[in-house]
């Protein structure tokens, strides 16, 4: 396990949820309010919203490379390409070690939408939830883009 990938399992395991974890394990790495960092990513849980479309690890991935390498004008073309690249890459890596990247497929549920209220954490949950590996290798995948990326400049 990586630096962050530890940082985003404790977030986790805390109680923030997916998105959540992943987004402020990388606090420090694009100098963000930790507070901020949450708030940004408290919508992502559950599927978003607990509609449990694509997985909060996930979207919290790509809420970090936006930040680091996101574009700024809607009429850079090529930047906004090659970010949307950048980010099918890293869904692809994701979908490659869990075979899909949608919340209700990872967790095994049948239901689209779930219910608004989280489920409590309890030991229970932690046992029968891939949540906290989830968010480990997600951020894994993460970390080594970036490193990628900083070794090319």
């Amino acid at each position: 396990m990586s630096y962050y990938s530890e940082k985003a399992k404790v977030y986790f395991r805390d109680g923030y949820n997916c998105a959540q974890a992943v987004v402020a394990a990388f606090c420090d790495k694009i100098n963000i309010d930790f507070d901020i960092a949450v708030k940004l990513a408290s919508s992502f849980g559950g599927g978003v919203g607990r509609l449990r479309e694509i997985c909060g690890a996930v979207s919290g991935m790509s809420i970090i490379a936006g930040l680091l390498y996101g574009y700024h004008s809607p009429h850079d073309i090529s930047a906004k390409t090659a970010h949307y690249k950048l980010i099918q890459q890293l869904a692809q890596e994701f979908k490659e070690e869990f075979g899909t990247i949608i919340c209700r497929e990872l967790l095994g549920l049948s239901a689209r939408a779930d219910s608004p209220v989280p489920d409590k954490r309890t030991q229970e949950y932690y046992e029968k939830r891939p949540c906290v590996h989830i968010v480990a290798k997600a951020t894994e995948i993460l970390e080594k883009c970036i490193n990628e990326k900083d070794s090319e400049k």
